[in-house]
């Protein structure tokens, strides 16, 4: 049925009955070979939730197309007006034929739409298990069953909101950092040592491993994780993206829960707030206010295509320095997304990622020392997002996990030691974790 979908689709387009059959088998085979290529980079096949990017690949295209070849660019643009092209080339001026095309189209749809409500089908896909569900089912059913289950998860209860008492010049800095992870652990080598990370380590309140979902993109499931502390298990199919339905959920995120005890939130994030719908979602979440790409200089050509993270420093440094009241600032990078091209000093895809996440270790140690002579109560959180897909080097299959650092000083900038423990967290758990600090002044 989702095949007869797509070639009642062509045919009412362009009346061909035999070129309609032909792009419709095409187009699926597309579809698998997209989904086996995304396998082999990130770890999972395509999910329902992919199609929701279908147009931030038009708006931001270059945060997609860099992860793919020279060659395969080359087959884009080749094929671009090929297609439409053969559909002019090919097109029957038939009415009958179009209407029979658009009939086809529907009935498969509400065929659908129907099995899916009915039994046998009913009773299928009600774990979030991917790959299971497309070794039983196929992807292309899997890609129906589960967006059906993901349309019956209803908005969870609101929050309840979380009396606190912060100190008046009290300072939360949590910084999400792209593809932000241990050198020694992705490639096995300890010369790879980042210094600011192990001396953050060494002066934690409280660190670890994150343990993200994701591997190799999906920032917004982390990052969704860390500011509304709901976990994958209470999210069922909403875990493939959580930003699609986080705006009824704004009273779980961190500044709304932060609100009575006088938080002011700001997040930071040097590019356009409207991808993933973070203008909307993070000001039903609590946001007083988005400081976005317009806030920082482009980078030169020198410094890569991103703002860099020595710039996302400076300006987090400044706000804290204005803040009049508590503040939480929740930073978001860009720096490190790649792709990790071969530079003047980096001769391999290595080489190009160890350039940018140096830069990254850097922006730790600057929070840290800059933080410090501000002289107010500061918590800086620092954790990275996913790791890197990096072919032939960081693959998916083997471990997952980012580092996470709390840091904790005083009002005259001196560290506040915990026990310095090692703890293990995921991103919902690094939530709740932040929140028990933030509300409770005698943590």
């Amino acid at each position: 049925m989702a095949i007869l979908l797509v070639f009642g689709c062509v045919l009412a387009v362009c009346g061909n009955i035999w070129a309609s059959a032909f792009l419709a088998v095409g187009l699926i085979a597309l579809f698998m070979m997209v989904s086996n290529a995304k396998r082999a980079m990130l770890g999972e096949p395509l999910v329902f939730s992919d199609l929701a990017l279908i147009g931030a690949i038009f708006k931001h295209p270059q945060f997609y197309l860099s992860a793919l070849s020279q060659s395969q660019k080359a087959m884009l643009v080749i094929a671009a007006p090929i297609v439409p092209g053969l559909m002019w080339w090919l097109f029957v001026l038939s009415l009958s034929a179009h209407l029979a095309g658009l009939a086809v189209f529907v009935a498969a749809a509400v065929l659908i739409k129907l099995s899916v409500a009915a039994q046998p089908m009913a009773n299928l896909a009600h774990a979030t298990d991917v790959e299971g569900d497309v070794a039983r089912h196929g992807l292309l059913a899997t890609l129906i069953l589960h967006r059906a289950r993901w349309r019956e998860t209803l908005d969870p209860a609101p929050c309840k909101l979380l009396p606190s008492s912060p100190h008046p010049r009290e300072l939360a800095i949590v910084i999400q950092c792209e593809s932000f992870a241990d050198p020694v652990e992705v490639f096995g080598d300890p010369a790879l040592c980042l210094p600011g990370l192990a001396s953050a380590r060494a002066e934690a309140w409280q660190w670890g491993d994150l343990l993200v979902s994701g591997f190799g993109a999906y920032t917004m499931r982390t990052e969704y994780g860390v500011l509304f502390g709901r976990s994958e298990a209470e999210l069922g199919f909403r875990r493939f993206d959580p930003y699609l339905t986080a705006l009824g959920e704004g009273t779980y995120a961190l500044p709304s829960r932060l609100l009575p005890g006088g938080w002011r939130s700001l997040f930071v994030h040097p590019h356009d707030m409207r991808f993933y719908n973070r203008e909307q979602i993070l000001g039903a979440g609590g946001f007083d206010e988005l400081v976005g790409e317009h806030s920082f200089a482009s980078p030169t050509p020198a410094e890569g295509r991103y703002v860099t993270d020595k710039a996302m420093a400076a300006e987090i440094i400044d706000l804290a320095g204005k803040a009049a009241v508590p503040t939480l600032i929740y930073a978001v990078t860009i720096e490190n997304h790649g792709p990790w091209e071969a530079h003047a000093t980096a001769g391999s895809l290595t080489d190009g990622y160890m350039r940018l996440v140096r830069n990254s270790d850097a922006m730790l140690v600057t929070l840290r020392a800059e933080l410090a002579k501000l002289k107010r109560p500061t918590t800086l959180v620092f954790f990275g997002d996913h790791r890197p897909s990096i072919p032939g080097v960081s693959m998916p299959g083997g471990a997952r996990h980012t580092p996470y650092v709390i840091l904790r000083l005083d009002a005259d900038g001196h560290i506040l030691w915990g026990e310095g423990q090692r703890i293990d967290l995921t991103p919902a758990e690094l939530h709740h974790t932040l929140l028990g600090l933030l509300s409770d002044p005698a943590a």
